[in-house]
């Protein structure tokens, strides 16, 4: 019985010994995986910062339609293309600006078309068949 038991305590101690890290297969595809893991939520977080300024983009729109509208109440008429700074700071506060200002095509563009019409439009990031989404006077 002594002898058994001598000789589980060898086999026992023998295999912690042999054992003591992470074979390279394994860390391979441990890395694998939070790499397709990494790529993937980097794409969805580019897709949701587009739909994100996206969504900003048409807020700001409405809020320049309804400053617009406040303006051509009182005046009788819209402002001149390119006139949207005579709207701060009585029709709105501040003119909101492109999220991605500065990069080329994102910018907001108005244009008096008459006395009684406008658009007013912006270019989307992430739209399926047109980029640019316009608000005209109601």
């Amino acid at each position: 019985m002594r002898i058994n038991n001598h000789l589980n305590f060898q086999l026992s101690t023998y295999t912690l010994h042999t054992r003591r890290g992470f074979t390279l297969i394994e860390l391979l595809v441990v890395i694998a995986i939070i790499s397709i893991l990494i790529a993937v939520g980097s794409i969805s977080y580019t897709r949701t910062l587009q739909l994100s300024r996206d969504s900003r983009r048409k807020t700001d729109l409405e809020q320049l339609r309804q400053a617009l509208e406040t303006y051509r109440s009182e005046t009788a008429s819209y402002p001149a293309t390119g006139g949207l700074s005579g709207l701060s700071p009585d029709y709105i506060t501040t003119i909101p600006t492109d999220p991605k200002e500065g990069t080329a095509g994102y910018t907001y563009t108005y244009t008096r078309t008459s006395a009684t019409t406008y658009t007013l439009c912006a270019e989307l990031e992430n739209a399926a068949s047109d980029p640019t989404y316009c608000v005209a006077n109601p």
